[in-house]
């Protein structure tokens, strides 16, 4: 409790020598000057007490103890999630969440195992300061908060309430304390990845830690508060992976002009003589006229009432003796 009551006491004193200062401020960020003071304090802390806590709890824990931890305390964390999902009336995701801290702490050993993801029930990342967001709370200007790091107005009121309401509250201090800090450590542990790219890629740590934390939520309140685009419709997709459009009488795509030539009309068998020419329906005809389909001797013969006698035929010549194939008859 005392500490909570110093925390807010500084920030206060942040707001008062933030409202002090000149007019020449970034939009969104008016108490930069009192901002930097406080993030070079938390820098300070977090390089010369965090990150070495941090760096002996990785070499002396094991790797599946660690995750073990980060699980047990994320567990804890479903419940936080599913209340304020019912605060949106979000009743799936907060149903999910429950859904969830039941599965988890039942056969994941208290939650030290994590089966819900697997199982197929996602993580929900929810917190007061997104419950106000989501009922239309201004953000209101950036803060940064002494230990807790970066922040604005509504998210500080919404980490009062989230503190408020923290599980390990209603455990005895004896046992609470100490698992404050072990979570302290673990977060801490998960994010030393996260703190060399940081000293690698930012120029202005300040100004990259306060992007990045705006960006961010302001993403999660548009997941929260806006339903997400439809997706294009895939149902009818040819082999090719398109999707195939609906076609009209004539062939071409529905909604887009007819580019066919008139000339290229389809062509159907000939009824009329009872043959087909065997081309595709579109394609032009490419058959000799002079070239008939060969047919059955018989077939013209019954068709003209006469048949040819077979000593009238000519015999081909063969290629051993093409002098020898005369005429049966003239």
């Amino acid at each position: 409790m005392k500490l909570r009551t110093t925390v807010l006491a500084l920030a206060a004193t942040g707001l008062i020598s933030g409202c002090a200062t000149g007019p020449d401020r970034k939009p969104g960020d008016p108490f930069e000057p009192a901002n930097r003071a406080i993030f070079s304090f938390n820098d300070g802390v977090d390089r010369f007490i965090a990150v070495p806590v941090a760096k002996g709890y990785q070499k002396v824990t094991p790797q599946p103890l660690r995750t073990a931890v980060s699980n047990f305390f994320s567990n804890l964390g479903d419940l936080t999630n599913a209340a304020n999902n019912l605060l949106q009336l979000k009743i799936t995701d907060a149903t999910e969440d429950l859904v969830r801290f039941a599965f988890n702490s039942t056969f994941g050993l208290g939650g030290l195992l994590d089966w819900a993801t697997p199982a197929g029930l996602p993580k929900h990342h929810q917190d007061f300061g997104l419950t106000l967001g989501h009922w239309g709370v201004p953000s209101g200007p950036y803060l940064v908060l002494p230990l807790f790091g970066p922040s604005t107005v509504r998210d500080s009121m919404g980490l009062v309430v989230d503190v408020k309401f923290n599980p390990l509250n209603y455990i005895e201090p004896a046992v609470r304390n100490p698992l404050y800090v072990l979570q302290f450590v673990s977060v801490r542990s998960d994010l030393l990845g996260a703190t060399d790219l940081l000293q690698q890629a930012a120029l202005d740590k300040y100004s990259f830690v306060r992007d990045a934390y705006t960006q961010q939520r302001k993403a999660r309140l548009r997941g929260t508060g806006e339903n997400a685009a439809p997706l294009p419709n895939y149902e009818d997709q040819d082999d090719s992976g398109a999707a195939a459009p609906a076609k009209g009488a004539s062939g071409a795509a529905a909604g887009l002009p007819n580019y066919a030539d008139p000339g290229d009309a389809p062509e159907a068998p000939n009824a009329a003589s009872g043959s087909a020419t065997g081309a595709p329906a579109g394609v032009p005809n490419y058959t000799d006229p002079g070239e008939t389909p060969s047919a059955p001797a018989a077939a013209p013969a019954a068709a003209s009432g006469t048949m040819t006698p077979p000593s009238t035929q000519q015999t081909a010549p063969t290629d051993k003796n093409p002098q020898e194939a005369v005429p049966a008859t003239q």
